[in-house]
C-alpha cells in the first residue's frame, strides 16, 4: 500500500494540468518536491489519449478570447457558464499558451479564433510538452493502470488498481466522460462518483455527427453546405445553428452539426422523432431572396433557374442543385421568366428549408465530448471540490458541461483541472 498526498485518476487534459498545479502550488508554498507525492493514474499505455486525436490531429488546444467571451461563445448554457466562470479567470487561455510556449510549443489563432500549433507541430508534440512538464514536477505517472474499486476510508481514499493499492488524502478524477470510448474514456469514473455518493445526469452525445433514417444520396457524399443554417424540428420545438454541413456516407457532420447534436439528441430522445432542414440562404429572409429572384428575372429572364441558382455567390453546391429541383417540383430546364408564382414559392420554401432527412441516431461514442456527468450543484466551482466528500474534486469532462466546437472543451479541462489541483494542494 502506498501513501499519496494528492491521486489524481486520469491522466489526459484535466489530470495533467491538475498535476502541475498542484506542483505549483506545492512549491509556492515551499513544500519540497520529495515531501509531497502527486501521482496520475493512467489506464492508457500513455497520456493524453483525446488530445492526440483531437482537431483531426492537429489539436485545437484553446480558442483565442478573454473568459467572458470564451463563455459567451463557447458554453450557451447559463447554469454552465456559472459554473465554469471561475475557472476560466483563474486559469486563462494565454495561461495555457504561456506554459506551452516555455515548453517550444508555439501556437496561433486563425481568423475564426481556433488556436492550434504553428505549421509544424500538432497534437503529439501538444502531449509531449505537458509530459515534460510533468516530468520537471516530479510527478509520477502509471500508465496501464486501470482503477478498479475507490472508497473512502477514514480521512483519506482507498484506490485499488489491480494488486494495488494506494492511499491518499486528496483524490482528483479526471476520467472524462464516454465519448470516443477507445480513448480510455468509458464511465468509470462516473461509477465511482455515484459510489462516492454523488448525483450523475446521464450521459449524451455533444459534437458527434447525425445519422440519418435514410442516407443521403452517393453523389452527396463529402459534399460542404456553407454558412448555412442548420435547423431540427419535433413536436413543434425548433433549434438551429448556422455554419458548414457536411454530407456523408451515413448522414450529416460538420461545424454546425456538431455544434447542434447535443440539442439534436434531446430533441430525438424527448420528441421520439426529429426532422432536419437547411437554410440555403441563411443570409437572406424569405423575402429578401424572393426580390433577389425577381430582380435577376428582370434582369434576364432568359436565364435557366438551375444556373442562376448554380452561379449566386452564395447559393447551394452545383450537386445539390438537381435535388432542389426536385423538392421543389420545378423541371431543369425552365426559365426565370417562366418560373409561375406557385413555382417561385415552392423553390423559395425548399431552399430556406432544404429538407436533409430524419434522424436515427446521434452516436454517443463518436462525440469528440460527452454532455452529462456529475451534478455541478454538487461541486463548488471555486475550488472544484466536491460539496459532498472532503478531499474529492473533480475537473475536465466529467463534470457535466459540454463546449461549443473550436477548443472551448479542452480550455475548459485544462481551467478546471488547474483550479483542482491548486485547491487539493489548499485543502491539505
Amino acid at each position: 500500500m502506498r501513501i499519496i498526498d494528492i491521486l489524481i485518476v486520469g491522466g489526459g487534459a484535466a489530470g495533467m494540468l491538475a498535476a502541475v498545479a498542484a506542483r505549483e502550488s506545492a512549491r509556492q508554498r515551499r513544500i519540497p518536491d520529495k515531501d509531497f507525492s502527486i501521482v496520475i493514474l493512467e489506464r492508457n499505455d500513455r497520456t493524453g489519449a483525446k488530445i492526440r486525436i483531437s482537431g483531426g490531429g492537429r489539436c485545437n488546444v484553446t480558442h483565442d478570447a478573454e473568459p467572458g467571451g470564451l463563455l459567451a461563445k463557447g458554453f450557451l448554457k447559463k447554469g454552465e457558464q456559472r459554473f465554469l466562470r471561475h475557472a476560466l479567470h483563474v486559469f486563462r487561455s494565454g495561461d495555457l499558451l504561456a506554459l506551452l510556449e516555455r515548453q517550444g510549443v508555439r501556437c496561433e489563432a486563425r481568423p475564426d479564433g481556433k488556436v492550434f500549433p504553428v505549421a509544424g507541430l500538432a497534437a503529439p508534440d501538444v502531449v509531449h510538452a505537458f509530459d515534460r512538464m510533468i516530468a520537471e514536477r516530479a510527478i509520477a505517472v502509471e500508465t496501464s493502470c486501470t482503477v478498479n474499486s475507490i472508497e473512502r476510508s477514514g480521512e483519506r481514499f482507498a484506490v485499488t488498481a489491480g494488486d494495488r493499492t494506494y492511499r491518499s488524502a486528496s483524490l482528483i478524477l479526471a476520467t472524462g466522460g464516454v465519448s470516443w470510448p477507445s480513448t480510455g474514456s468509458r464511465g468509470d469514473g462516473l461509477r465511482f462518483a455515484r459510489l462516492l455518493g454523488h448525483s450523475t445526469i446521464k450521459p449524451s452525445p455533444a459534437l458527434a455527427p447525425v445519422l440519418t433514417a435514410d442516407k443521403p444520396p452517393s453523389e452527396l457524399a463529402g459534399v460542404s453546405l456553407r454558412s448555412v443554417e442548420f435547423i431540427a424540428s419535433a413536436g413543434g420545438k425548433q433549434v438551429s445553428r448556422k455554419g458548414d454541413v457536411l454530407f456523408t456516407h451515413r448522414g450529416l457532420s460538420g461545424p454546425a452539426v456538431l455544434s447542434l447534436s447535443r440539442d439534436v439528441a434531446e430533441l430525438f430522445r424527448t420528441e421520439g422523432s426529429c426532422r432536419l432542414f437547411a437554410d440555403l440562404f441563411a443570409d437572406l429572409t424569405q423575402d429578401e431572396l424572393q426580390e433577389k429572384l425577381l430582380s435577376e428575372t428582370r434582369r434576364n429572364g432568359a436565364r435557366m433557374v438551375r444556373k442562376f441558382l448554380q452561379y449566386s455567390t452564395d447559393g447551394p453546391p452545383a450537386s445539390l442543385i438537381p435535388l432542389i429541383m426536385s423538392h421543389a417540383g420545378i423541371s431543369e430546364d425552365v426559365l426565370l421568366s417562366g418560373l409561375l408564382r406557385g413555382s417561385r414559392i415552392a423553390l423559395l420554401n425548399t431552399l430556406k428549408r432544404f429538407p436533409l432527412g430524419s434522424v436515427k441516431a446521434v452516436p454517443l461514442e463518436e462525440g469528440e465530448v460527452s454532455a452529462g456527468g456529475v451534478s455541478l450543484k454538487e461541486v463548488n466551482p471555486k475550488t472544484m471540490q466536491s460539496r459532498i466528500v472532503p478531499g474529492l474534486f473533480f475537473a475536465g469532462e466529467i463534470l457535466d458541461y459540454a463546449g461549443e466546437i473550436g477548443g472551448f472543451n479542452l480550455q475548459a479541462a485544462f481551467s478546471t483541472g488547474w483550479m483542482a489541483g491548486e485547491s487539493a494542494v489548499g485543502s491539505q
